[in-house]
């Protein structure tokens, strides 16, 4: 690794990656990305866990979804950038925690998070999550991805159906007026999920904050404003 070039201004600072055998160009310039992204030297400098948290900090700033006591569900949570920031926004505690959070990896305690170790796919996950609640949530919120095959439709493919999943648990526990925050991918198959959020939530949004990178595919969805479960029609009486 070259010694980063300096020039005049703060912007001027740039870290290159030498040309090396058995290293593709594209990741030689997914590193050089990574090590010159603003967001990661401000995600290290303020102590969140990944640059994602500027993500839900901006989006959050515009839509003022965390509001103290708000009580949230943080769906594929690892490495906790969005746990970090819910807990802090809402003023979660760790003697009455008001953040749950799920991941199937492995994530460092955070101070007003409980975390659940465990695939949110599993059926049992939904009751598991409410049931460290204690509540309903006010709030759920998905950065989940599916991991990357490198094939681009295969991959919106498994990311969508994740969103659509994270949609109807939404649907199913949220209190009336809640939001529903998450991540999907520009370009087709997501019309189910829309329609099922027109549905349910009094306005549906695409938002890509300023962190998400100019050249990504990625958007969120942020439905706003449960408008509560419909109840079941009544069956007709035999009499």
């Amino acid at each position: 690794m070259k010694k980063p070039t300096t020039g005049a201004g703060p912007r001027a600072l740039k870290t290159r990656i030498k040309k090396k055998r058995g290293l593709k160009n594209s990741s030689r310039r997914w590193l050089e990305r990574h090590l010159n992204d603003p967001y990661v030297h401000r995600s290290k400098a303020e102590g969140f866990r990944s640059r994602a948290a500027f993500k839900l900090i901006e989006i959050d700033d515009r839509y003022k979804l965390l509001k103290p006591g708000t009580k949230v569900i943080d769906l594929g949570a690892a490495p906790g950038g969005w746990s970090q920031v819910a807990a802090k926004r809402v003023g979660s505690n760790n003697e009455a925690p008001t953040v749950v959070a799920i991941d199937y990896l492995d994530m460092d305690a955070i101070p007003g998070v409980a975390f659940l170790k465990m695939d949110f796919l599993e059926p049992d996950a939904p009751d598991r999550l409410i049931a460290m609640l204690g509540a309903a949530p006010d709030v759920v919120i998905s950065d989940m991805a599916a991991p990357t095959t490198g094939h681009r439709r295969t991959d919106h493919i498994r990311t969508m159906h994740l969103c659509e999943v994270a949609a109807d648990f939404a649907i199913n526990v949220l209190k009336p007026g809640g939001h529903f925050l998450a991540k999907t991918f520009q370009g087709g198959a997501e019309n189910t999920v829309l329609d099922m959020l027109k549905k349910n939530f009094a306005s549906v949004h695409h938002v890509k904050p300023p962190a998400s990178r100019t050249e990504s595919v990625e958007l969120y969805l942020f439905a706003k404003s449960f408008k509560g479960r419909a109840e079941a029609p009544a069956q007709p009486s035999d009499e």
